[in-house]
């Protein structure tokens, strides 16, 4: 693999500089660095007036402890965990003394969105390179301090020996590495993979010991700021509508109750950054407040979409997806392929709107005084959440402070800071700090929910059993109508999540698209539009399999054709690459082929199975991340669906922390069946119907594979995403399975077998 070294930029720092920017105090080598991938960077490139920022710093004190300024978000992923691995292999730290400190919101940082599966793809070769500089470092100052050659000097487990066997510690160093030059990139020498430490192998988070025993702060935890006031929102069930009167003389008489009054509505759209608006109330504690609105008394405005129905909405694109529509890619001549087909597979394929539902609901606590304001929330987009509180308050950005907690689960939720600034308005109004809560069921109907998606496809096969023609229309509301009520037209992007991006070696091909409204809040879910696409296309391919009389698996081994690298660019102008360059990250139908292959192997594909079992197959390649699935069920007479067990094949490049890649995986497949087997969010009037988990069901303990495995391919290519990518095969691969163990065909989720 060839490694870039000029992707950052590291440089030293004042002690009063890291004291400033990080309230800890230091000593000994104190390093930032600056990432291409940051805005600090392309404006230093820019402009030669512009004053060199860290993005992240690096610390090793005198006495020998190593601190890392972590500036991503932790939900579960393991990132405050990952990234600070990636140095400490390459400096040769003891991982025992790593410290990890959260960032605040600061654009010093760079890109802080923990968003899209690509923390570790963008700062593994800076990380690496500043571990690799900082070795360097000790090695030279005990070079110096000896008088020797530093080719007879090697950094080891966290002291320097010298090839005659005496050593110096990391912590004596320190000052005197502190005191030389930072060596030239060409000096600086990356660790071969070999000699890797920590990066591909099992570690436990750093949160882990905190989680277990009770001591870490999420979100919901925080209570530390004296007079905190607890609020609630009561909020009209139509997205963005206002308000039309309410009467709050029994909501004050709740003993508790400080204050009701109202935050206006945002209109339609409602934009991903602004509060929906409603009555607030502000109490002395969480019962009160909730037993205040309850006693509530509001009517509300009817707004632009108090027609919306979703059955009706979705019947209306299944049938419009049936129909010709906007070609988004078009290779050969798909129309008359068809028309001379022996054999034609035809499907339509419908999956609802679906909600987040992280166990923890969004929640705030915000202190705004003196022209300032104060934020501890557990936010995945720490930089928007600033920019957006900046702009609700009329404040300067830098009197605004977002400090970052532990997230319980977000999904995508909380990248969209709604409910911090609903914090901060309540908390200026009030005159205190204020905490502000909300429900389950606040959460369930008041999210930005993944959008309903209706597919039609068709496929054809000639008289020599050949795939030659390949249709695929796909009719769903873009994320960017939510802020702009002139986008109806899904974005290149969302279909380049497993449509205009379809890999296989089909001579005729059409993707088509239709226009579609956005009636709801609407906002990226974990796998985004791969979960719709995927679907519907791994279930066809399923299909043509059938039809063709060819196992499942070899049949998508016999449609990728011969292993090359797929020139998307020269097929559509629309393709995304998730923000990468092909070059840098090709579509590699080998390695596609590879994990097919292996799953075929590790899966015991085609054994033995009883009467209402079956294996299903998908692969799915999305966030630069190969993956094929195979998926075991049982059906009783009952209908009961059972997973026995689940084995994925990951091509992640070059996996950092294997064990979190395995946990990522495993919570993939039990979030991937909740929504395939569970969930579905519907609306009448405008309104959502569910509204807890007795009606928005999720996948329960019974529900979710019994057994997991998940093999990681060894790979020295550049680390791709692992948090989204678990969950696009995994649905049509359970499909699939269903369909071979019962002969029933799966079009539409969630799965109902009766």
């Amino acid at each position: 693999m060839k490694t870039a070294l000029n992707e950052s930029t590291i440089f030293k720092v004042s002690r009063r500089d890291f004291l400033k920017s990080t309230s800890m105090s230091v000593s000994g080598l104190l390093l930032g660095i600056s990432f291409s991938c940051s805005d600090t960077t392309k404006k230093l490139t820019g402009n030669p007036d512009f004053v060199f920022t860290p993005s992240l710093f690096i610390s090793l004190n005198g006495n020998g402890d190593v601190t890392l300024i972590a500036h991503r978000s932790e939900m579960g992923t393991g990132i405050r965990t990952s990234l600070p691995l990636v140095m400490a292999d390459e400096m040769e730290a003891d991982w025992n003394r790593v410290k990890v400190v959260q960032a605040v919101a600061d654009e010093k940082y760079g890109d802080q969105n923990t968003d899209g599966s690509y923390s570790v793809r963008m700062f593994f070769t800076p990380l690496r390179k500043a571990g690799a500089t900082v070795r360097l470092l000790l090695e030279q100052a005990a070079a110096k301090e000896w008088g020797v050659d530093v080719s007879e000097c090697k950094a080891q487990n966290h002291e320097v020996v010298h090839s005659s066997g005496k050593s110096l510690g990391f912590g004596y160093l320190a000052e005197k590495a502190a005191a030389l030059p930072i060596p030239a990139e060409s000096s600086v020498t990356l660790k071969s993979p070999k000699d890797f430490k920590y990066i591909a192998k099992q570690s436990s988070i750093v949160d882990l010991k905190d989680i277990v025993t009770g001591k870490a702060k999420f979100g919901l935890d925080n209570n530390h700021l004296p007079n905190t006031k607890i609020a609630v929102i009561k909020r009209n069930p139509e997205p963005g509508a206002g308000l039309k009167s309410f009467v709050a003389d029994k909501a004050m008489e709740v003993p508790g109750v400080l204050k009701i009054f109202t935050l206006d509505p945002p209109g339609f759209p409602t934009t991903l950054n602004k509060p929906l608006g409603g009555v607030v109330v502000v109490a002395e504690n969480t019962w009160a407040a909730l037993q205040g609105r309850k006693a509530l008394e509001v009517t509300w405005n009817k707004g632009i979409n108090a027609d919306y129905d979703s059955h009706t909405y979705n019947s209306d694109m299944l049938r419009r997806a049936k129909t010709k529509g906007k070609v988004r890619r078009e290779n050969g001549q798909v129309d008359s392929a068809l028309k001379n087909a022996k054999k034609v597979i035809e499907a339509d394929y419908m999956v609802p709107l679906l909600s987040h539902t992280p166990m923890e609901t969004p929640c705030a606590l915000a202190h705004v005084h003196d022209n300032v304001c104060e934020v501890w929330a557990p936010v995945q987009d720490p930089q928007g959440a600033r920019k957006s509180l900046a702009e609700a308050l009329k404040l300067d950005i830098k009197a605004v402070t977002v400090n970052v907690t532990l997230l319980g689960g977000a999904f995508g939720r909380k990248s969209k800071p709604d409910f911090v600034v609903e914090a901060a308005l309540i908390s200026r109004t009030m005159g205190t700090p204020v905490k502000i809560l909300w429900t389950r069921e606040d959460d369930i109907q008041h999210d930005f929910y993944h959008f309903p998606a209706a597919q039609h496809l068709k496929v054809g096969i000639d008289e020599n059993n050949k795939v030659t023609s390949w249709l695929h229309r796909s009719v769903f509301p873009p994320i960017d109508g939510t802020s702009d009520s002139k986008a109806k037209e899904a974005s290149g992007a969302e279909l380049s999540m497993g449509m205009i991006d379809m890999p296989f070696a089909i001579e005729n091909v059409c993707c088509e698209t239709q226009e579609a409204t956005v009636k709801t809040r609407i906002g990226w879910l974990r796998s985004v539009a791969n979960i719709h696409h995927a679907y519907a296309v791994g279930c066809t391919l399923d299909e043509v399999a059938q039809a063709r009389g060819v196992d499942p698996i070899q049949n998508a081994l016999d449609l990728l054709g011969s292993d090359r690298s797929i020139e998307f660019n020269s097929l559509t102008t629309e393709f995304w690459n998730y923000g990468e360059k092909l070059e840098d990250f090709p579509w590699s139908t080998a390695r596609f082929r590879k994990v097919i292959e292996t799953a075929r192997e590790k899966s015991n594909w085609g054994k033995n199975l009883p009467k209402g079992s079956g294996q299903g197959f998908a692969a799915h390649r999305s966030f630069l991340t190969y993956v094929a699935c195979v998926v075991e069920v049982t059906v009783d007479a009952n209908n009961k669906i059972r997973i026995p067990k689940v084995d994925y094949v990951v091509d992640c490049g070059t996996p950092v922390n294997p064990e979190r890649i395995k946990a990522q995986f495993e919570g993939g497949a039990a979030f991937a069946a909740s929504l395939a087997l569970k969930s579905e969010i519907t609306v009448t009037g405008g309104a959502v119907q569910q509204s807890n988990f007795h009606n928005y069901l999720v996948g329960r303990m019974s529900d979710s594979p019994y057994e997991t495995a998940v093999h990681i391919m060894e790979s020295n290519d550049k680390p791709t995403g692992v948090g989204e990518p678990p969950v696009p095969p995994f649905i049509p691969a359970l499909c699939n399975a269903i369909f071979a163990a019962t002969g029933k065909r799966i079009r539409q989720l969630p799965v109902r077998l009766t």
